[in-house]
């Protein structure tokens, strides 16, 4: 895992660019959030009324999302791990922001068109020009099946023309099991497609709705449901949309989201509208002009060297990872005659479930630089994101190699990167000679105090990597005075490298605060801490959602 940039951003820098972006909401988010309806997620966040926020238009430049200029005067932290990757939860800190980028498996693809229905390609056939074999997820979906103690894929199998099926016992090493749908092949539809979303919906009551499918159809979406993920069943149609949409559940407010590709000639290009309903079925009845403005490429987007294009965003695909919605924006930055667009995946979170942060704008899984890579020619993203496996995520993703000197596709294959949990990003201990001078007097070097907090949990559990260092939290009132019994001299020494680490104190016990606003004081003598949380179990398990799944845990929660 490496470290791509570092951030440290302050009100004023959010107040300045919120500025720039407001004239895109309907009313300033202040009047809005007082609006009488409005609902109060989770973590605390008042969302405005109506929702979601009516934009006129998208902002140009980077926009703080609206929580982040006001946060709530006390966060509950009582669901999932609490990530870093903004200001959010910080009230001041001498560390500073890394974050990371995910790491190519060593042994992608771990998936290769291999069969004859994955080599062939029948526009090829048709117009005697290049094959583009295909075994390779366009969305679709990868997750962990509970029920069967398997790791499922659906992907695209010869290029634009089945969807395919693969299982797994390690995420690692694929099977094609021979299926009756297609009888002695994986496939699971013969439907011409473009991009697909596939969901293991484990709020689903109807045992033969467990599995959802949304693919693209000419200009809708045509919506599936399935009991077992192969075979399928039409349950309707969308409103119009344009290929590359795709969906998602937001699980904090039980909502279905739909991530609609539109594109704005002579201004954003490619960007993304929102829908969302109760129903993936029942509410995807919308006209052309009800979806509203969500998300598309700004100013920070970085250009590709030598194209001297405006980037665009070319898909969404989201989920709910422990306490954030978790973002994979595959981001389009040109094409030339001599090589397929090379898009690359970067990352964005939010609190809301609508609007997102972005501020590190490096690509989170790139595309190779080098000429006949699996990966060379494009990259981009799996339906659910990605899995919790151990310590690690597990982002599976579609690679081309693409073909020198043409805009060909050429082999298209699925790979694996690899985060550490929570690994997104990091708040570090800088070092003494060049690190950031204190901005607070509220903090020592290498501490990070919270904003009040409330939980009902008992047991505190944090994820670092601490060196040769150790850490010491102590806890005060929203005040600002120590707890007695919580001082960090009180604290017992975390010390390590480990994704859940307990802290405690010699004398104390963190449950007697349960209820009560605190503020807690992280004290770090060197190394990175990337989350805490507090858990009702000694286990340490934090109640938030894991993504796509994973071998540890029976349903989508970390319990």
């Amino acid at each position: 895992m490496s470290a791509r940039s570092r951030s440290r951003v302050g009100r004023r820098a959010f107040v300045k660019a919120a500025a720039a972006g407001a004239a895109g909401l309907a009313m300033p988010w202040p009047l809005a959030a007082a609006a009488a309806g409005g609902e109060v997620l989770y973590n605390g966040i008042h969302l405005p009324h109506p929702w979601p926020p009516r934009l006129r238009s998208l902002p140009l430049d980077p926009t703080p999302p609206p929580y982040l200029l006001e946060p709530p005067p006390i966060i509950p932290i009582d669901l999932g791990r609490q990530l870093f990757v903004d200001d959010f939860l910080i009230q001041a800190t001498s560390l500073t922001r890394t974050f990371h980028r995910a790491q190519y498996y060593e042994g992608s693809p771990v998936l290769r068109p291999t069969t004859l229905w994955e080599r062939r390609d029948e526009y090829a056939e048709r117009t005697k020009t290049r094959s583009n074999p295909a075994a390779m997820v366009f969305s679709d979906g990868v997750v962990f099946d509970p029920a069967d103690r398997l790791f499922k894929m659906w992907y695209m199998a010869g290029y634009r023309m089945h969807t395919c099926y693969a299982t797994s016992h390690d995420g690692l090493t694929w099977e094609r099991p021979a299926l009756d749908v297609v009888k002695g092949t994986n496939i699971v539809s013969n439907e011409a497609r473009d991009s697909n979303t596939v969901w293991l919906d484990h709020d689903e009551k109807n045992p033969a709705r467990r599995f959802k499918m949304a693919a693209f159809k000419e200009h809708t979406l045509l919506l599936y449901s399935s009991p077992d993920g192969i075979h399928w069943t039409v349950q309707g149609e969308s409103g119009p949309t344009v290929d590359r949409s795709t969906v998602f559940y937001n699980p904090f407010r039980r909502k279905w989201v739909y991530s609609l590709r539109d594109e704005q000639l002579g201004g954003f290009g490619r960007f993304r509208r929102y829908w969302e309903h109760d129903d993936l079925f029942e509410g995807a009845k919308w006209t052309a002009d009800q979806p509203v403005f969500w998300s598309g490429a700004d100013s920070a987007e970085q250009r590709r060297p030598g194209y001297g294009t405006r980037p665009q965003l070319y898909n969404l695909d989201a989920v709910a990872y422990e306490s954030v919605i978790l973002g994979l924006f595959t981001i389009w930055r040109g094409e030339t005659l001599s090589r397929e667009k090379p898009n690359d995946v970067c990352v964005g979170f939010s609190r809301d479930g609508f609007h997102w942060w972005r501020p590190d704008r490096q690509p989170f899984i790139p595309v190779s630089e080098q000429v006949g890579a699996w990966n060379w020619a494009n990259v981009q993203t799996a339906g659910g994101c990605c899995l919790v496996v151990g310590d690690t995520l597990y982002f599976y993703v579609s690679g081309r190699t693409g073909v020198p000197g043409t805009q060909d596709p050429g082999t298209c294959s699925t790979g694996l990167a690899t985060l550490r949990r929570d690994g997104f990003a990091s708040m570090d201990v800088p070092d003494a000679t060049t690190g950031p001078r204190l901005t607070s007097a509220s903090v020592n070097r290498g501490e990070l105090l919270t904003r009040p907090v409330e939980f009902t949990g008992g047991h505190l559990f944090v994820n670092a990597e601490l060196g040769d260092g150790s850490l010491r939290v102590a806890v005060e009132d929203a005040g600002g005075n120590v707890l007695p019994g919580f001082e960090l001299g009180s604290c017992v020494a975390v010390r390590g490298n480990r994704t859940a680490m307990p802290v405690n104190w010699s004398a104390a016990s963190l449950a007697r605060l349960a209820g009560k606003p605190v503020r807690l004081r992280f004290a770090l003598t060197s190394g990175r801490l990337y989350a805490f949380w507090v858990s009702s179990a000694a286990s340490g398990a934090s109640g938030g959602y894991v993504a796509a799944g994973g071998p540890a845990f029976n349903g989508p929660r970390d319990v």
